[in-house]
């Protein structure tokens, strides 16, 4: 039965991110805190897990989740044709609420469902969500909610939603901003940055970084 951890308390904490590893080695779920709203993470590389995760949310093959990463090496790994404007966008916004479209590394052994062969990427700012991606490596996270339900802002929310389809809630505390990630599609061969959602981030903020590359018609 699933189990929510005050990570707050030490002995808890420690034994929630225990119990977290584990469970992402088995192909479990576990329901994480990060910046914005609790997410919903899988093993990356395991995609019965990624599939396991679709069917906790009610989600197809045609929602790929996101890819939370723990720095900005593994960037490199996951991605290729990584533009200028890019590592200026991650260099200024990450960790925090930016969530980048890219080309996915071909070599790559993981079935995130329909990507195209992109890859959305972010890396959290929360303390615990890193310490957890440090650990696991990559974790594909999408927010920690039944499709078409508002995302959840705390650890409770999330399990009266999901329920045992997961099997370790680390509570982090509300997360009061509600707001999710601002996402970014980077793919464009002639260097366009397109906002695919408006979030954390304005398009304002992304436009004093990559100046034209951001059509002006696009406002927070």
């Amino acid at each position: 039965m699933a189990a929510i951890y005050d990570c707050s308390a030490p002995t808890e904490l420690l034994t929630g991110m225990r119990l977290a590893r584990a469970a992402l080695g088995k192909g479990e779920l576990v329901v994480l805190p990060t910046d914005t709203v609790y997410g919903l993470a899988a093993d990356a590389f395991d995609p019965a897990a990624v599939q396991r995760l679709l069917d906790a949310k009610g989600r197809t093959r045609q929602s790929p989740p996101p890819v939370l990463i723990p720095n900005l090496s593994t960037l490199d790994a996951l991605a290729t044709d990584i533009p200028d404007s890019v590592r200026a966008l991650v260099a200024e916004f990450w960790p925090g609420g930016l969530t980048v479209i890219l080309r996915a590394t071909p070599s790559l052994m993981w079935d995130l469902g329909e990507t195209g062969g992109t890859v959305a990427l972010r890396m959290p700012n929360d303390p615990l969500a890193l310490e957890l991606l440090a650990e696991t490596g990559p974790l594909a996270v999408s927010s920690a909610n039944l499709t078409g339900q508002p995302a959840a802002t705390t650890a409770a929310a999330a399990f009266d939603m999901l329920g045992d389809s997961v099997e370790v809630y680390l509570d982090g505390g509300e997360r009061p901003e509600a707001v999710a990630s601002t996402i970014v599609d980077a793919t464009d061969p002639g260097g366009r940055i397109t906002i695919v959602r408006l979030g954390a981030v304005s398009a304002e903020r992304i436009r004093d970084v990559v100046g034209d590359l951001l059509p002006p018609e696009t406002s927070a």
